[in-house]
């Protein structure tokens, strides 16, 4: 099975790759002939993650997924939510937005956080959505060099390292892209 997954992020697409090995060829933008940013002007996780997926199904005609991903800090109201990506502006870089970030919350005791995913998958013309959630604090600084996004400063529970301490093997076992892409594996394969 060849499915294109919409997304110009090469971390999440390697990811991706690394979950559904053996199960599925996943194919990159730049694999079906796109380059450029996907629309992305919905103020859900879900709306934008449904338009991406359209959009590259309706012009390519191929079966396709896209997620959009965002963290909700609870006590900045679910910031930066949908705009997770682009919290400190539309050119900023993953860096910006941890220090924004970490800006906002400043001395606030209450770090609770958790991290969404939302996957629409286009089948044959079908739509199916898959959602992966992971509760846990925002760090007061950065910790470890792997990972991306707010991967240093995100402290899952029941875990003492941040996304970015842990090893790919480890964070695809309780990642909410992770989560989510295995409910897209095993509906995949058929169960």
């Amino acid at each position: 099975m060849r499915i294109c997954f919409a997304t110009n992020n090469q971390n999440k697409l390697m990811e991706i790759r690394h979950k559904l090995e053996g199960e599925a060829e996943i194919l990159s933008l730049s694999d079906i002939g796109h380059s450029g940013e996907l629309p992305e002007t919905h103020d859900t996780l879900e709306g934008n993650s449904l338009e991406k997926a359209m959009y590259i199904y309706e012009k390519y005609g191929i079966n396709c997924f896209a997620d959009d991903t965002g963290l909700l800090v609870e006590a900045l109201d679910g910031e930066p939510g949908v705009r997770s990506a682009r919290y400190a502006g539309p050119a900023c870089r993953s860096g910006d937005n941890i220090d924004l970030l970490l800006e906002n919350l400043g001395n606030n005791a209450n770090r609770k956080a958790k991290f969404i995913t939302v996957i629409t998958l286009i089948l044959d013309g079908k739509l199916h959505t898959f959602t992966g959630e992971v509760n846990g604090i925002i760090t007061k600084e950065r910790r470890g060099t792997g990972g991306f996004g707010y991967d240093p400063v995100f402290l899952p529970d029941g875990w003492d390292k941040t996304f970015a301490e842990l090893d790919l093997k480890e964070k695809n076992a309780i990642s909410h892209r992770a989560i989510a892409v295995q409910k897209l594996v095993l509906f995949l394969k058929g169960q």
